[in-house]
């Protein structure tokens, strides 16, 4: 591939890279699926409409879209090692600013820190996403990305049980409507609550930052290649503009499966919503599994990208259709209803995490063939994608505000389609046409 490790270290093992990098998707996967129990969190502890909590997932995501080009600058003065040091270190420093809003109670601080926290995430995204394309076969790229993707869901999956056990394990009936009830000093002793789980990440971090600074990861050497050589700029490849549209369309609806899915069932009464969030990761983690297993030997990643997209565009009609039964836990997610053959569509929601898991490996490889001198700036552009998470659920909770959180779950439609052009055609595009 056009784009190589450093030559003295592409002699060696890559167990001890792919071991460090496996453990930032670790954290990746902490840090950004921590909001979809936070979510509604703030939501009690702020007094905020549906619209409003979502803030949380427009400011995260956001940083993506501000911060990916200048990740990009950074890490071609400081290099990929170093660059993952410092997002580490602006990490930290966006952790140590939720204390004091957890101290006030204070919705903009919170939106502040995790702006903040997106950033650092931005920088490591961008350094460590190139890693797992290049450390083996571009036709097997997407296997390595959901190995990752194993890792990174898996903490999804335990962060909403972590959240609930430290912050809602002694409230006794934890449900919106009792924690709304509760008065001015209770509810700002909730939200201090907060303060010991983020001083702890700290330190997680802070070490993490050592880990990475004084490992032996080496340092990507990017390689022109005759596909590149003509290119005056990253605006001329189509595969990887139409990828960044396509992981935009992606990450929204990721987003929206994993942050709402909360908010849907503490709507519908659910008094333990904080962990709902795990059954869309348990779900993504299988279709990682699938992924690492499949892919390329019994599945390309053209196909699994298509197949995801089919998948998932069947998901969001049934959740948006489908009728409601909210009497239990259990039946919100597998009971029958007045039609006895379709689940719950909060199973849906959930389900739409196993649809779309192999969207992300899949367009990674995809979008970077062919890139030589520009993968890079490419794989910046791919993180600016990670934005849709800003955007698509804003219009999600504008949607649900004016219609019903149910309904507005048929966003989800034209991004899965999206997704369904770029895995038949857009992949393949190497110059516009006019």
């Amino acid at each position: 591939m056009e784009t190589t490790l450093t030559p003295e270290y592409s002699k060696t093992s890559t167990v001890w890279p792919m071991t460090i990098i496996g453990i930032l998707f670790f954290i990746f996967g902490f840090v950004t699926w921590l909001n979809g129990s936070l979510i509604p969190f703030l939501k009690i502890i702020c007094d905020l409409s549906t619209f409003q909590a979502l803030y949380v997932t427009l400011v995260f995501y956001i940083a993506y879209t501000v911060m990916a080009l200048p990740a990009s600058w950074l890490l071609s003065k400081i290099g990929y090692k170093n660059g993952m040091a410092v997002g580490l270190a602006i990490m930290v420093v966006a952790t140590l600013l939720f204390l004091p809003a957890a101290y006030q109670a204070n919705y903009l601080f919170f939106l502040t820190g995790l702006f903040i926290l997106g950033t650092g995430l931005t920088i490591l995204q961008t350094a460590a996403n190139p890693y797992l394309v290049i450390l083996g076969p571009k036709e097997s790229a997407a296997m390595r990305i959901s190995i990752m993707g194993i890792v990174n869901k898996g903490a999804g999956v335990i962060v909403p049980l972590v959240f609930s056990a430290v912050i809602l394990s002694d409230i006794g009936d934890a449900s919106e409507q009792a924690l709304l009830a509760l008065n001015e000093q209770e509810l700002q002793a909730l939200s201090e609550r907060l303060i010991i789980p983020y001083l702890y990440m700290a330190a997680v971090l802070t070490f993490l930052i050592g880990l990475v600074k004084f490992s032996p990861l080496p340092e990507i050497t990017p390689e022109p290649q005759q596909e590149s050589d003509n290119k005056s700029g990253i605006l001329q490849f189509p595969q990887v503009i139409l990828g960044a549209i396509a992981l935009f369309a992606y990450v929204g609806v990721e987003v929206i499966a994993g942050d709402t899915i909360g908010l849907f069932g503490s709507s519908l009464g659910v008094d333990n919503f904080a962990i709902l969030t795990s059954y869309t990761m348990a779900f993504m983690v299988l279709g990682y599994i699938i992924g690492a297993t499949c892919i390329p030997r019994y599945l390309s990643q053209t196909h699994a990208l298509i197949s995801s997209a089919i998948a998932g565009a069947l998901c969001a009609i049934s959740a948006a259709i489908s009728a409601v039964d909210s009497s239990s836990i259990s039946q919100l997610l597998w009971g029958f209803t007045s039609i006895p053959t379709i689940p719950n569509p909060v199973f849906f929601v959930a389900l739409m995490g196993l649809a779309h898991a192999l969207v992300w490996p899949s367009i990674w490889p995809l979008a970077l063939d062919g890139l030589g001198r520009f993968t890079a700036q490419g794989s910046a552009l791919l993180i600016m994608g990670i934005s849709g998470g800003a955007l698509l659920p804003m219009v999600y909770g504008a949607l649900a505000e004016i219609t019903t959180e149910q309904s507005a779950y048929w966003v989800a439609l034209p991004c899965y389609l999206f997704i369904l052009f770029y895995a038949l055609k857009g992949h393949k595009m190497r110059q516009w046409r006019a």
